[in-house]
């Protein structure tokens, strides 16, 4: 028993759409995660007797919880990792929240001399055009990335897409898909060796269950 609390592992959960399907994924998984919270407000939850505390946070800042060890994994999209490019281990695909990060524009679009993009994503940009051997300006934006190409902010945009529909609502289209996106579940280093037994054991569970849904 005097063990028992060493072995609460902290997870750094993102709210929302992610959250929803990272707990069921987890009561997949048997894990005794109340559905009850799905909607919750609270920013700290406690299950015991999962032996989880979940951090609720914003999906950009899980990797930094998970860096700076106040949480010891978390669950967070391909994009977060690829931007921030945080220190952490990349355990497992989890396999949900699928879409996939893309260059859009409008369907007329032609190349200019000075191209600008405009994205939440501006490492991820950069580093896609450059590989391109396109010279880009990239422009950061934080919300309503749709907007750039049709007010004249920028030529195209990065960003996520999931089925389309707000890019058809707003006239643009998909030109070229960069990668594909899921959620996974990441590890602080020292916790990975410290609780060593606990995150395997919950990779193992998830693993078990990931296999069962194919």
């Amino acid at each position: 028993m005097s063990g028992e609390a060493k072995e609460i592992l902290k997870v750094a959960m993102p709210k929302g759409r992610i959250y929803k399907q990272a707990s069921k994924l987890f009561r997949e998984a048997g894990l005794p995660i109340p559905s009850d919270f799905d909607d919750t407000r609270k920013l700290i939850i406690e299950l015991p007797e999962a032996g989880m505390e979940f951090i609720m946070a914003k999906p950009v800042d899980v990797p930094t919880y998970v860096e700076y060890g106040v949480a010891d994994i978390g669950v967070v999209g391909k994009d977060v990792l690829m931007e921030e490019n945080k220190d952490v281990y990349e355990l497992l695909d989890l396999g949900i929240a699928k879409c996939r990060m893309s260059v859009i524009g409008l369907p007329d679009w032609k190349p200019t001399i000075h191209p600008r993009v405009a994205t939440k994503y501006p490492n991820v940009a950069s580093a896609y055009f450059r590989e391109q051997g396109q010279q880009v300006e990239v422009i950061k934006l934080n919300g309503s990335i749709e907007l750039a190409p049709m007010i004249g902010l920028a030529d195209r945009i990065v960003d996520m897409v999931e089925t389309g529909q707000t890019l058809r609502e707003n006239g643009l289209v998909e030109m070229e898909a960069i990668f594909g996106i899921t959620s996974r579940l990441i590890a602080n280093r020292v916790s990975y060796r410290m609780k060593n037994d606990a995150i395997q054991s919950l990779c193992d569970r998830l693993q078990e269950t990931l296999a069962a849904r194919v």
